[in-house]
C-alpha cells in the first residue's frame, strides 16, 4: 500500500520543511499533554495531604497554565503546517490533474465519463489529502502518546500496568483484520459515486431530450437504482467502520474498569497514592484518541491509496498527440495533403483514403459529401485534434507534426459541427480566446456573424447569460455566436465544419459575403451540405467514402454529372428561396 504513495514524493519534498515544523509543533503538544496529568497528580496529592501550602498550589496552577498554553500554541502550529501543507499539495495535485486533462486528445475523452473525471478531481483528491495530512497526526499521536503512557504505567507499577493494558493488544489485531477490507469497500464507494455523478451530469445536461421523450419516470427510476447502489456501498463501509470504533471504546472502557478495581484496592491499601490514581485515570482517557487514531490511520491510508490509484490511472495515461518538432509558426499557410489515409484505430475502418490535393493560401474552399464521408475528420486532422500519419499533411511546406503544437493550432480558428458555449455572458463567450478584446472589436465580430441584431433584441444585451451549453439560445444563434468567437482569434485559416447548418439561407449569404470581404488573403475551409452555400467558394472538394471523387469550381462541378450536380438538383427548393446558382 505504501508503494502507492511513492508518486507523491515530489510533492512531499517541496513541503518537507512544513512537515518538519508541523511535526515539531505536534511533538510539543503531545509533550504538554503527557505532562499535564503529572500536574494533576501533584495537586491531588497536595490536597489529599490535608495541609497544602499556598505557594505549592500557586506554582502548580502556573505550571498547568503554562502547559495549557504550550498545548494550544502547538495545536495551532501543527494545524497550520501539516494540514496547510496537505491542502497545498491537494491544490497542486488538482491543478496537475486539470493540466493533464487539457493535454489529452479528443479521442481519449470519447472513452471517458465526465462524471467519473469530476469524482476523481474532487472526492479522490480529498481522500489523498487526508492520507498525507491527518495520517501523520494520528500516527504520531499513536506512537508518542501511547508509548509514553504505556512506559509510565509499567514503570510506576508493572503488575497494575500489565493488567490495565491487557485488553489493548486486541485493538492491534482488529486494525490488521479490518484494514484491508476498508480499502476494498472504499474503492467500491468511489466507483459508485462516479457512476452516480456521471448519470446525474448526463441527464441534467440532456434534460430537454428527457422531457421531449417523456422519460422522466424512467430516468427517475434509474437514478434511484444508482443512488441506492451508492447508499449500499456506503452502508457496507459504515457497518464495518461502525463496528470498529465501538470495540475500541469498549476495550478502553475495560481498561478503565480494571484500573478502578485493582487500582482502587491499591489506593485503599496505601500502595498507590490518590494522585497516582488520578494520573492513571487521566492517562487512560488520553489513550482513547491514539488508539482510535491508529484505526483511522489504516482507514485514511486505505482510502487514500484507493483514490490515488484512480488518479494515477488518469495521470499515467500519456497524451497520444505531442509536439514532435520544434518549428515555430510558419510564414506561409499553403495546405497540402499527400497520400493521406486515416483510421481512428488500427482495428477500425479507413475513414480517409489516399487524399492528394493542395489549398493555396487565401482560397475559399468548400467541402461536400454524404454523411460519414470523412469531412469532419479532414478538418480535425489539420490542427491535430486527431493525429494524421507522418508525411501526409503539410502546412507552409512542412509536415504539421514538425511544428510546436501551440504554434500549429494558433494558425486555425475552428467552428466545430457541434457548437459549445460556456455558462457565461454573450460578451465573455465571444471574447473567450482573448478576454481583453475591446468592446468595439466585439461589436464588429457580432456584425460579421449577424448575431448583433439578436443581441440588441435581448433585454440584457451583451451581458445576457446564455445558460449551460447556450441552452437559452436557438441553434442558429449558437452557431453565429461560435463564429464570432472563432473570428476573434483572427487566425490565417478558418475551419467551418457545417457551422451554418442552422442558419437560414439569407443570413448565410450575408455571413459568407462578410467573410469574403474581411478575410482577404486568408484561407477558409467551409464544410457544408448546402450547394447554395458552397457555390460561393473558389473551389469545392467532393468526398465520398473517404475519397476525393470530384474537385473544381461551382460552374465546373455543375457542368459534370456527379454527386455535386445531383445534390444541387435535389436542393432546388433552397435555390429558389436563396437565389439561383
Amino acid at each position: 500500500m505504501l508503494k502507492t504513495f511513492a508518486s507523491l514524493l515530489p510533492y512531499l519534498r517541496r513541503y518537507a520543511w512544513w512537515y518538519f515544523a508541523g511535526l515539531a509543533c505536534l511533538l510539543l503538544t503531545n509533550a504538554g499533554q503527557i505532562q499535564f496529568p503529572q500536574w494533576l497528580k501533584q495537586a491531588v496529592n497536595a490536597i489529599a495531604s490535608g495541609h497544602p501550602e499556598v505557594t505549592q498550589i500557586s506554582s502548580l496552577m502556573v505550571g498547568m497554565a503554562a502547559t495549557a498554553l504550550v498545548i494550544a500554541l502547538g495545536r495551532v502550529g501543527w494545524r497550520v503546517f501539516i494540514i496547510g501543507a496537505a491542502r497545498r499539495i491537494e491544490k497542486e495535485l488538482r491543478q496537475d490533474l486539470v493540466d493533464h486533462l487539457l493535454s489529452m486528445p479528443a479521442s481519449w475523452f470519447a472513452g471517458q465519463r465526465i462524471g467519473d473525471l469530476m469524482a476523481r478531481a474532487t472526492n479522490d483528491i480529498e481522500a489523498v489529502r487526508m492520507a498525507i495530512g491527518m495520517v501523520l497526526v494520528a500516527l504520531t499521536d499513536a506512537v508518542t502518546i501511547s508509548g509514553a503512557i504505556l512506559v509510565f504505567l509499567l514503570i510506576q507499577d508493572p503488575l497494575l500496568g500489565l493488567i490495565i493494558v491487557s485488553p489493548l493488544p486486541v485493538i492491534t489485531v482488529l486494525i490488521v483484520v479490518f484494514g484491508g477490507k476498508v480499502g476494498v469497500l472504499f474503492k467500491k464507494v468511489q466507483e459508485e459515486y462516479s457512476s452516480l455523478s456521471t448519470f446525474a451530469q448526463e441527464n441534467l445536461a440532456g434534460s430537454r431530450v428527457v422531457k421531449a421523450f417523456v422519460q422522466e419516470a424512467s430516468v427517475d427510476a434509474r437514478f434511484r437504482r444508482a443512488n441506492e447502489a451508492y447508499l449500499d456501498a456506503n452502508m457496507e463501509l459504515v457497518k464495518l467502520w461502525g463496528f470498529f470504533f465501538p470495540i475500541i471504546s469498549a476495550l478502553s472502557g475495560l481498561s478503565a474498569l480494571f484500573l478502578l478495581y485493582w487500582g482502587g484496592q491499591d489506593v485503599m491499601s496505601g500502595k498507590l497514592s490518590p494522585g497516582d490514581f488520578t494520573a492513571y485515570l487521566s492517562y487512560l482517557g488520553m489513550l482513547i484518541w491514539p488508539l482510535m487514531g491508529a484505526g483511522m490511520v489504516v482507514n485514511w491510508l486505505q482510502r487514500g491509496a484507493a483514490s490515488l490509484l484512480r488518479l494515477r490511472e488518469v495521470l499515467d495515461t500519456k497524451p497520444t498527440i505531442v509536439a514532435e518538432g520544434d518549428l515555430p509558426r510558419p510564414k506561409n499557410f499553403d495546405l497540402e495533403f499527400r497520400n493521406l489515409s486515416f483510421a481512428y484505430s488500427s482495428e477500425g475502418p479507413t475513414v480517409l483514403s489516399n487524399l492528394n490535393f493542395r489549398i493555396p493560401q487565401g482560397q475559399f474552399v468548400g467541402v461536400l459529401g454524404r454523411v460519414g464521408s470523412g469531412k469532419t475528420t479532414l478538418a480535425a486532422l489539420l490542427p491535430r485534434t486527431f493525429d494524421p500519419p507522418a508525411g501526409t499533411v503539410f502546412l507552409g511546406g512542412q509536415d504539421i507534426r514538425n511544428y510546436r503544437l501551440d504554434d500549429l493550432r494558433s494558425c486555425f480558428s475552428v467552428v466545430p459541427q457541434s457548437t459549445f458555449l460556456f455558462s457565461d455572458t454573450i460578451r465573455n463567450n465571444i471574447a473567450f480566446a482573448r478576454p481583453e478584446t475591446p468592446d468595439d472589436r466585439l461589436r464588429v465580430l457580432a456584425e460579421l456573424s449577424t448575431i448583433s441584431r439578436d443581441i440588441e433584441a435581448l433585454s440584457q444585451g451583451w451581458e445576457t447569460e446564455v445558460g449551460e451549453r447556450g441552452i437559452t439560445l436557438s441553434g442558429g444563434q449558437k452557431q453565429r455566436l461560435s463564429l464570432s468567437r472563432a473570428l476573434n482569434v483572427d487566425a490565417p485559416i478558418l475551419l467551418l465544419d457545417d457551422a451554418l447548418s442552422a442558419v437560414d439561407l439569407d443570413t448565410e449569404e450575408k455571413i459568407i459575403d462578410h467573410l469574403k470581404a474581411t478575410r482577404l488573403g486568408k484561407t477558409n475551409l467551409l464544410i457544408s451540405h448546402r450547394v447554395a452555400t458552397l457555390r460561393h467558394c473558389d473551389v469545392v472538394l467532393v468526398l465520398d467514402k473517404g475519397r476525393i471523387v470530384d474537385f473544381g469550381t461551382h460552374a465546373e462541378l455543375m457542368a459534370r454529372e456527379g454527386f455535386y450536380a445531383e445534390t444541387a438538383r435535389l436542393q432546388h427548393v433552397e435555390f429558389v428561396v436563396g437565389g439561383s446558382p
